[in-house]
């Protein structure tokens, strides 16, 4: 694998980055290198001799998912930053392309869900469910060809698989995702990227919109154009 990394912003508090498919945030149980580890080699080559420099990831994006990932680089910022994801004070967009069309152009999905740490599946279940997260978001479709669409997502909550069980949830499971009903082996990747992300700065509170493009390989699945102006629209 590429061994790259792909720096969208940075200044001394965070850095945003794009993680490519496959490539876990952090380290699970197949020991494969990771999105931390090569954030951590940059971040410490930028250092005074003999410092490695702080660096903490922010959020989590699962392994077949690419896109956006926020670093913290001072412990103020990560503090902050970790603040403004607890209470949901930033906008988060996600786009999927998905097998089939749902019925309904846009809606509002909000299921409880429940992750099940051996099999690393999560269900739908019910609210008396001890397990049981309430999980929310908003989606739009914004385009369409053939039998699949391309979503615009815009979760208000970040439960573990939660975009991906969501949009199963309507017919429609995220192209590639075979573990939540796909038709598609796509080589260890899904068709879900962390596009986008609005938010305050959290060291002076200046608005920040991060983008990470996405990857070239979707042309495999996905005639040109890209409807980008469309994924960026933000419709309340």
């Amino acid at each position: 694998m590429d061994s790259s990394l792909t720096i969208l912003f940075q200044d001394h508090h965070l850095v945003a980055v794009s993680k490519p498919a496959r490539l876990p945030v952090a380290s699970d149980h197949s020991g494969d290198e990771t999105l931390l580890e090569r954030v951590r080699a940059w971040n410490a080559a930028r250092q005074e001799e003999g410092k490695k420099g702080y660096c903490v990831p922010i959020h989590f994006l699962d392994r077949p998912v690419s896109g956006l990932v926020l670093f913290g680089l001072s412990s103020k910022g990560a503090a902050r930053l970790n603040e403004m994801f607890r209470k949901r004070q930033l906008n988060k967009i996600y786009v999927a392309i998905v097998e089939g069309i749902p019925r309904q152009p846009r809606g509002r999905l909000e299921h409880f869900l429940a992750k099940d740490k051996n099999s690393n599946l999560t269900r739908i279940t019910g609210a008396k469910d001890p397990e049981a997260k309430r999980s929310i978001l908003d989606y739009e479709v914004i385009a369409t060809h053939g039998n699949r669409s391309w979503i615009r997502v815009e979760p208000e909550t970040g439960r573990s698989h939660q975009i991906r069980v969501q949009l199963a949830s309507l017919g429609t499971p995220i192209v590639g995702d075979g573990k939540y009903g796909s038709s598609m082996n796509w080589e260890g990747r899904i068709a879900l990227h962390a596009f986008c992300l609005n938010l305050k700065h959290p060291v002076g509170g200046k608005p920040l919109t991060l983008e990470a493009p996405l990857p070239a390989y979707w042309n495999e699945i996905w005639p040109e154009p890209w409807p980008l102006q469309e994924m960026r629209q933000n419709h309340g």
